[in-house]
């Protein structure tokens, strides 16, 4: 998975800009995410990918089509030393696995070769071999983002139709 590396504040109007919402649809979303802060990234990202950034990634406005579009692109997670609080909620809520490891946001390197175990915490930089240890997600955060999100996840539980 190749890493794309931004670095600290990088806000909901640049993850997805203001003028683009206007098409919600997952693929518009996508194919216009990251744009104003790195042209090629809707045109060269691949499923599986990784963004790596700096502290307070996805604050801003609290909108939600900002994790969407990084899902939309097949973005397998977003790793950071903190996130902006709706933007963490919104994130698991949509099933986008968020990790927060200081340690790994500032070593990774763009273009880096980086492997995530969602169960263990355990960031592989394949590219120098150095592993990191995140937090795992709690088993109830895990199997929001195994269902693909909140609402699915209920109403695999029955909980919700």
């Amino acid at each position: 998975m190749k890493v794309y590396k931004y670095g600290a504040n990088v806000d909901t109007d640049v993850i997805i800009p203001a003028r683009h919402l206007n098409d919600p649809s997952p693929a518009a979303l996508a194919s216009h995410c990251m744009e104003d802060i790195d042209a090629g990234f809707a045109s060269s990202v691949q499923p599986g990918d990784i963004i790596v950034a700096g502290p307070n990634f996805g604050c801003g406005s609290s909108r939600e089509h900002a994790p969407l579009a990084i899902k939309s692109c097949k973005v397998k997670c977003v790793i950071a030393p903190s996130f902006a609080r709706i933007f963490y909620r919104n994130a698991i809520n949509i099933g986008l696995p968020i990790v927060e490891c200081a340690q790994a946001a500032e070593e990774i390197q763009a273009g880096d070769q980086v492997d995530v175990d969602f169960a263990t915490g355990v960031i592989t930089d394949q590219t120098t071999g150095k592993t990191y240890q995140a937090a795992p997600f709690p088993e109830f955060i895990e199997g929001i983002i195994r269902s693909g999100g909140l609402l699915n996840s209920l109403k695999e539980r029955g909980v919700a139709k």
